[in-house]
């Protein structure tokens, strides 16, 4: 449980690395002192590393309070209050380069920060990538980390967000949709729960109100032989897989053990 930020006021926190590693395992960090070492490189002076270190003990996501996570090889800008991409969730990447490692034309829905098509655009040469999010944040944070690599961000709802010419054309469509029953959400860790979105977090009753919206758009957009792509909870993939085939689509899993990660992949064909 991490220690009220009032137990750490900012004026008492010294910049020393063992005062920095005290102050997080008393606020409950575990890894205290990787974070430590990665908010000391980060901070741009003493009052910064104070700051910081002051959000990390209130209970905000590291990743957050650095400014960036690291994905797949890249370090993705993350703004307050934009959902955190998970490591497990570089499972979905990898499948994606696998199955269609000369795919030329792919978006990213419900991107986040875009880090899924920061990862597939710097993987795919040339590549053309688009990315959409509901969350003007979110936007302003997949714009940041898709510019490297010639990529485009679009705001809105889903598909209404993409340039229409896209249509039947995409290769690779990957969507990390909110996953997680409503009802669940209150047992999600603090730092979920309290400082990212509830629209990224919350996929409805059963948790597949969002995939089921992506898996009925899907044949419109894909082009013959395009693959869909989300991630979703062990217990939902059975459920999931149906979406997919309703919907048209020859759908698979794939399981990583190592990183508890399930994805469910549909096909036009």
């Amino acid at each position: 449980m991490p220690v009220p930020p009032s137990a750490f006021p900012a004026s008492a926190l010294p910049v020393s690395p063992p005062a920095v590693v005290s102050a997080l395992r008393a606020a409950g960090c575990v890894f205290a002192e990787d974070e430590a070492e990665l908010i000391l490189a980060t901070a741009r002076s003493g009052p910064d590393v104070t700051a910081m270190v002051a959000r990390r003990v209130a209970g905000h996501p590291l990743e957050q309070v650095l400014g960036w996570a690291s994905f797949h090889g890249l370090r993705i800008t993350v703004e307050p209050g934009v959902f955190v991409p998970r490591r497990r969730t570089e499972f979905l990447v990898d499948r994606a380069l696998a199955l269609a490692p000369d795919a030329r034309v792919v978006v990213d829905l419900c991107c986040g920060s875009g880090a899924l098509g920061a990862a597939l655009a710097a993987a795919l040469d040339g590549a053309e990538v688009h990315a959409a999010d509901i969350d003007p944040a979110a936007v302003r944070c997949a714009r940041r980390n898709l510019a490297a690599h010639g990529g485009r961000a679009h705001q809105g709802d889903l598909y209404e967000a993409l340039p229409g010419a896209l249509r039947g054309r995409v290769d690779v469509l990957t969507a990390n949709v909110p996953y997680v029953p409503t009802g669940e959400v209150p047992l999600l860790p603090a730092e979920a729960r309290d400082h990212e979105p509830l629209a990224a977090l919350d996929g409805g009753a059963d948790g597949l109100d969002v995939l089921r919206r992506v898996a009925a758009g899907a044949p419109g957009w894909l082009a013959p032989g395009g693959r869909l792509l989300t991630e979703t909870g062990e217990h939902q993939t059975a459920a999931a897989l149906e979406i997919l085939t309703a919907a048209g689509l020859s759908s698979h899993l794939a399981v990583s053990d190592e990183g508890y990660a399930h994805v469910v992949i549909g096909v036009r064909t």
